[in-house]
C-alpha cells in the first residue's frame, strides 16, 4: 500500500495530478477540497494517499490531510459507494461540512451531489451517522489556502474547470452553465471550481 507521497509537483490537470517523486511520476486524482490546497506546479508537496487495486487498474488517491483519507476510506466502505461518488462528495463539501450534514441529517444537501438520488442520500445518512458521531469537526480546519494560486489565462482556466467539473459527474451543460456564470477574470481554475461548486451544491 502506498500510504503517503513527498515529491515535487509536476503536472496539475484537474482532478488528475502527477507528483515526481526522485523521476518517478505517480499519478493521482484528488477531491476538490485537496486541489485548492495544492501548490504550483513545480514545487515540493506531500500527500496522504489510498491505492485502489482493480482487475483493470490500480487507481492512486491523494489526499492533503490524513483526516481527508480517512473520510474517505469510511466512504468507500459503504455499500454502493465507489472512490468516484466518494470524490463527488468530498468535493462538494469539505470534511467537516460532511460530517455536519451526515449530523444533521440533511438529505436535501447531499442530493445536489452528482451520482446521488434521494434514496441514495438517506441511506448514506443511516448508515454513516453512527461512523460521524465520535468525529469532532474544527470549523476553521480547511478555512485557509496556505499557498497561493497563480493566474491561468481565462479560456483555459474556464475549460480546466469545466472539464473537472464533468469529471465529478455534472453533465456537460450544467458545468458550463456554471463556470460561465461566474467572473472569470483573474480567477484560476481552482477558484472558479470553487465558486462554480458553491453556486450548485
Amino acid at each position: 500500500m502506498i500510504g503517503r507521497l513527498r515529491g515535487t509537483l509536476a503536472e496539475k490537470q484537474p482532478p488528475h495530478l502527477i507528483v515526481d517523486v526522485n523521476g518517478l511520476g505517480y499519478e493521482l486524482e484528488v477531491p476538490m477540497t485537496t486541489l485548492y490546497r495544492l501548490p504550483s506546479v513545480g514545487q515540493a508537496v506531500t500527500l496522504h494517499t489510498h491505492l485502489v487495486v482493480r482487475e483493470d487498474a490500480q487507481l492512486l488517491y491523494g489526499f492533503f490531510e490524513k483526516r481527508e483519507r480517512e473520510l474517505f476510506r469510511e466512504l468507500i466502505r459503504l455499500n454502493g459507494v465507489g472512490p468516484k461518488l466518494a470524490l463527488a462528495l468530498m468535493s462538494g463539501f469539505e470534511a467537516d461540512e460532511l460530517v455536519r450534514v451526515v449530523q444533521a441529517q440533511d438529505a436535501q444537501a447531499l442530493v445536489k451531489v452528482p451520482g446521488v438520488g434521494k434514496k441514495t442520500a438517506e441511506r448514506l445518512l443511516v448508515e454513516l451517522k453512527d461512523r460521524f458521531k465520535a468525529w469532532q469537526t474544527s470549523p476553521a480546519m480547511f478555512a485557509l489556502m496556505p499557498y497561493s494560486t497563480p493566474q491561468a489565462p481565462v479560456a483555459s482556466a474556464e475549460a480546466d474547470a469545466v472539464s473537472a467539473l464533468i469529471s465529478l459527474g455534472y453533465k456537460p451543460q450544467e458545468a458550463s452553465k456554471a463556470v460561465s456564470a461566474i467572473d472569470a477574470q483573474g480567477l484560476s481554475s481552482e477558484e472558479l471550481i470553487r465558486h462554480a461548486l458553491k453556486g450548485m451544491i
